[in-house]
């Protein structure tokens, strides 16, 4: 029996009703056979009875009796798959808390390897073996092992999940197809899921690149914290060095202060000590002659008296003092010197720190050329855009909206919408000029008021030597030096924009709490010639960092 048994195949002791070992096999008068439970309820539900293998009908309803032949070898069958299970089970995987089990272990519930969606189950890899031997269990459909796979069916019509309805986007059966979504399109699952699968890979990409993006910003933002901590620990250095410099250079002259006028008043008081000193010695030898003159008084013997006079000593030498004085020292000014000498290196501590800061925003040069477009047409540029000056003749140029057609201004072709960026101008030899910075936006029609209110944040020179910030209002600025370099420094974030005299490395204005909000363009005007005078053109001039 054992050795019959083995040349059989399990697809031959499987019921084709329960597609599981036969329990309690009985033969229908075709020959096919079926558990008693299965054909029972099958032949309970269908008149007439029929055979669900060859679909013979029996108008008589046949008496059906255990084969006890099948029985037994059903039962061998049955002992032989169960050790077989017993044995490969020590090898399987015990299904873990969030794993998939087999439906069919008894007891100890095993891993399951894959779920069928025909018999809506998932199995061990024991219990899989019949679908893949069984003829008939072959053509089910397996899947990776999941879970809730009465889910995958449809609870209107209890058939299969199998299409996609993407007018109401939602899975359908086929029963769907032709009822409930009869106009509908439909496309098969698997390529619903490719098209969704693309998308949501589509989507990944494109919210790993957001991430990347963020990422990339945090690490900008923090490399700007360290930077801004580096500035401010260099402000921070450079303006301890100043009042350390500044209270030595205090404490210095007031010590100078102090001695100066401490010797001043040793040298009366020594003086004053000399003539007290030479007075009590006169005193001294006038009390003496006082004394002898006294004694000679008392004589009353008239011969004596005129005897002893010659012996008397000749009246001691003595200043005239009418005219000797001691007089206080004057102090005028000492305190005045102190102080400019203090201011003396206050002014220089100032140039080293503007030359420090000076070099900082040079680091920020940018390369600026005209754009003729935007010029007045008598304005006149260089081929290579870098000087400007007006001229006689009025060109005619199109009107277009960029261009100024009254004010003899000329913006460059780069704008600046963040960061930081500075540019130098050639001033020499020139008796007025308008510099600075533009929003887009601004007008440049007809006569303009350079204001920041109009979106101007602009220099100038008038009249060889009068300087204005034009500000809201305008600010008179006093320049120790004519600047024939102007350097423009714009930091947009922070709202400044700076102008310094490149080569004093001074400071000459900064705008401050501006709000930017477009894009910034820089400005020129050479302004009108006054019969040559203003001659000389504007000038961007490469940057030449300070030392």
């Amino acid at each position: 029996m054992s050795a019959a048994s083995c040349l059989l195949t399990e697809d031959q002791f499987l019921c084709s009703i329960c597609l599981d070992v036969f329990t309690d096999p009985v033969s229908t008068p075709c020959g096919h056979n079926f558990c008693k439970t299965c054909i029972t309820k099958h032949w309970n539900t269908n008149v007439p009875c029929q055979c669900p293998n060859c679909k013979q009908v029996f108008y008589t309803r046949p008496e059906l009796q255990v084969n006890i032949f099948i029985s037994e070898m059903a039962a061998q069958f049955r002992q032989s798959a169960q050790q077989k299970a017993s044995s490969s089970s020590s090898e399987q995987q015990v299904a873990k808390p969030g794993e998939v089990p087999c439906d069919v272990c008894t007891g100890t519930k095993l891993k399951a390897l894959k779920s069928c969606l025909v018999c809506l189950a998932s199995y061990c890899e024991t219990h899989l073996e019949p679908h893949l031997t069984a003829s008939r269990l072959k053509r089910h459909q397996l899947i990776d092992p999941v879970e809730n796979l009465e889910g995958r069916m449809c609870t209107k019509h209890d058939k299969l999940l199998e299409l996609f309805c993407k007018t109401d986007q939602t899975c359908v059966c086929l029963l769907c197809t032709v009822l409930d979504h009869k106009t509908h399109e439909f496309v098969p699952l698997k390529e619903e899921y490719e098209d969704k699968k693309a998308e949501l890979e589509k989507t990944e990409a494109e919210t790993q690149q957001l991430i990347q993006e963020r990422r990339l910003k945090i690490q900008e933002i923090k490399r700007s914290v360290e930077l801004s901590k580096e500035d401010a620990d260099r402000e921070i250095a450079a303006g301890v060095q100043v009042f350390i410099a500044l209270k030595e250079s205090a404490e210095r002259s007031q010590a100078e202060l102090i001695d100066t006028i401490r010797e001043k008043q040793r040298k009366t008081e020594k003086q004053a000590e000399g003539f007290i000193q030479e007075l009590e010695q006169e005193i001294s030898e006038l009390k003496k002659r006082s004394s002898e003159v006294e004694q000679l008084s008392r004589f009353e013997d008239h011969l004596h008296l005129l005897q002893s006079l010659p012996s008397l000593n000749a009246a001691p030498s003595t200043k005239d003092w009418t005219e000797v004085s001691v007089r206080p020292p004057s102090y005028e000014g000492t305190v005045v010197r102190a102080v400019n000498q203090l201011e003396e290196t206050l002014r220089k501590q100032m140039k080293k720190l503007f030359e420090a800061k000076l070099k900082r925003v040079q680091q920020y040069a940018v390369d600026v050329t005209l754009d003729p477009d935007t010029a007045q047409p008598r304005l006149i540029l260089s081929d290579d855009g870098k000087q400007v000056k007006l001229g006689d003749v009025k060109k005619n140029l199109p009107d277009n909206t960029e261009r100024f057609d009254t004010c003899a201004i000329v913006l460059a072709k780069q704008s600046f919408s963040s960061g930081r960026f500075y540019y130098e101008v050639q001033v020499k030899g020139k008796t007025a000029w308008d510099l600075g910075v533009v929003r887009e936006s601004v007008n440049r029609k007809g006569q303009i008021t350079l204001s920041p209110q109009n979106g101007y944040w602009t220099i100038w020179l008038r009249n060889e030597n009068e300087y204005e910030a034009l500000a809201d209002p305008a600010v008179c600025l006093s320049l120790k030096s004519q600047p024939e370099t102007v350097g423009v420094f714009v930091d947009y974030e922070e709202g400044l924009v700076s102008f310094y005299d490149a080569d004093a490395a001074a400071l000459i204005y900064s705008f401050t709490g501006c709000c930017f909000t477009e894009k910034l363009y820089p400005l020129f005007s050479p302004c009108p010639n006054h019969g040559g005078k203003n001659s000389a053109p504007l000038i961007i001039s490469p940057v030449s960092h300070s030392e």
